[in-house]
């Protein structure tokens, strides 16, 4: 395979001063430290948490033990993989949740692949004509409490989402701080599933799950990256090289990162 066959995809948004940070993070902030005009250079200091626009959160994010960004080895980060459009039954539906089943519908998953899903909600990011960052942040789709042992049985690499959240955002600590959208999705959960909130996603024995579930050693470090997007929409079901590229982060539990799909290679 010639490289000027192969096609690059890029599947990651862009990062600012006004990108919404996962919420109560804290958000980017970019200070110039020198100019052209009197220093002879441009030079810029920046201040941020590690939870803004594309990023792959590390196993440390959750485990005191794990590893840090600088201790993932390239061929776990970089492998043929898939992306999954859920997009036509889930694009729409604030708080709706989805399954293994729903992506097996779609793809084939294989043992050890990076699975990239597409919920539709990256239309609602901060870059895009419907921006909405409560719908974004606090309302996407999300998996069912028995989706982590399906990611277990095949080995994923990663996970990549649209959204804000790989874990469904009532599943997080947006159920405690704000009572308005958890009241919401509890109506939504009661009317659509016949369960309350908290039978869907019980506290604590399931509290983000697709962290705490995942991430650690003994969960084989099922890490993710969150805020995907790009030009994702072109790739929908479809079979590529994905690769995520993070800065070499030494005692940094998650970072900004690059996510670039690659077709042409048999995979």
């Amino acid at each position: 395979m010639k490289w000027n066959e192969i096609k690059m995809y890029d599947l990651t948004i862009g990062t600012g001063v006004t990108t919404p940070p996962w919420p109560t993070y804290q958000p980017l902030r970019v200070e110039y430290f020198k100019r052209l005009s009197s220093n002879g250079a441009n030079g810029q200091i920046i201040h941020t948490s590690n939870h803004v626009g594309t990023h792959l959160d590390g196993p440390r994010h959750f485990d005191t033990a794990g590893g840090d960004i600088a201790s993932l080895p390239l061929d776990k980060l970089c492998h043929p993989g898939v992306v999954v459009d859920l997009s036509d039954e889930f694009g729409d539906k604030d708080y709706s949740i989805y399954s293994a089943s729903d992506i097996e519908k779609r793809v084939e998953v294989k043992d050890g692949d990076i699975l990239i899903i597409n919920t539709g909600y990256h239309k609602y990011g901060w870059e895009e004509p419907l921006a909405d960052e409560q719908r974004y942040m606090m309302r996407h789709p999300g998996p069912d409490l028995q989706f982590t042992d399906w990611c277990h049985k095949k080995h994923l690499r990663w996970i990549g989402v649209d959204c804000g959240s790989a874990d469904h955002p009532q599943n997080t600590k947006i159920r405690d701080w704000n009572p308005a959208e958890t009241k919401k999705c509890d109506e939504y959960m009661r009317k659509t599933y016949g369960k309350s909130l908290e039978e869907m996603y019980p506290w604590p024995e399931q509290y983000q799950a697709m962290h705490i579930q995942m991430f650690p050693k003994k969960y084989g470090e099922i890490i993710h990256a969150e805020c995907v997007g790009g030009e994702i929409d072109k790739l929908s079901n479809k079979r590529l090289v994905i690769g995520c590229f993070p800065w070499k982060g030494v005692d940094i539990e998650s970072a900004f990162t690059r996510i670039v799909a690659f077709e042409g290679f048999e995979v």
